[in-house]
């Protein structure tokens, strides 16, 4: 496609991966219609890199992890199309949303688009209890854009007026209990020392009234109880995930 000037719009996707050879391959082909993808991985240790490659992907190796944020801003800095989608490998684009997508990047009504993720976790897609609608700004002109510094829950942010796109992009965020525990132990131990950076203290008293509280607000609140067995764990996870990060911020004993 073509813009009004006549100048192809050229469109990068990024990616950062480690060990994501399960989700990567369903991602790329999700991907077709972009004119570019990078990735930027981190040191797998399975058929990661050799998938990309084999895609057409051009790949770098940054093995000096410094946080979600900086390994992003990597890949953005290594794009060279005139918009950029930031796509993790276990989300896909469907096709309604990839013209959604390559329509807003022609007009240009706007310097960056929010996208809204349909999480699944367990299998089940989730509609309740915080997990839904659950907008990001994943879609913007390169020349506009940047990654904040956060070591985990970064966000992509931009200079200029942002927009909505309508259909929704799946990510499967959660497959199995696995899976689970491991980006819980993970993500709170990133979240506990992003907030000793940011000066923010914690400790087993606050770590249990913010984790009662969050539970009640995903579980009751928020009605992730409709979400049947699947909704009562993804409020547990998150639960726990807010309780250790609270508690890791506390004094090292």
């Amino acid at each position: 496609m073509t813009s009004s000037s006549t100048t192809p719009t050229r469109l990068s996707a990024i990616i950062i991966a480690k060990d994501e050879a399960r989700d990567l391959p369903a991602c790329l082909a999700s991907l077709a219609f972009c004119d570019e993808i990078v990735v930027v991985d981190s040191g797998s240790t399975d058929d990661t890199v050799a998938i990309a490659e084999a895609k057409g992907c051009r790949v770098l190796i940054r093995t000096d992890w410094a946080g979600f944020g900086a390994q992003k801003q990597r890949a953005l800095d290594a794009a060279t199309g005139d918009w950029v989608l930031s796509i993790d490998a276990d989300e896909v684009i469907p096709h309604a949303l990839a013209a959604e997508i390559r329509a807003a990047i022609e007009t240009r009504a706007a310097a960056g688009y929010r996208v809204n993720r349909l999480n699944s976790f367990l299998g089940k897609p989730l509609r309740h209890g915080g997990w839904y609608p659950d907008r990001h700004l994943r879609l913007a002109r390169r020349d506009a854009a940047r990654f904040t510094k956060d070591l985990v829950h970064e966000a992509l942010v931009v200079d200029g007026t942002v927009g909505d796109l309508a259909t929704d992009m799946p990510h499967q965020s959660y497959r199995d209990l696995d899976e689970v525990l491991d980006k819980q132990h993970r993500y709170a131990l990133s979240g506990a020392e992003q907030r000793r950076l940011n000066g923010r203290n914690g400790g087993v008293g606050k770590a249990t009234q913010r984790a009662i509280w969050m539970f009640i607000r995903l579980y009751v609140v928020k009605r992730g109880f409709l979400d049947g067995r699947e909704g009562f764990l993804a409020a547990v996870s998150n639960t726990q995930e807010v309780f250790w990060r609270y508690a890791a911020t506390g004094k090292k004993s």
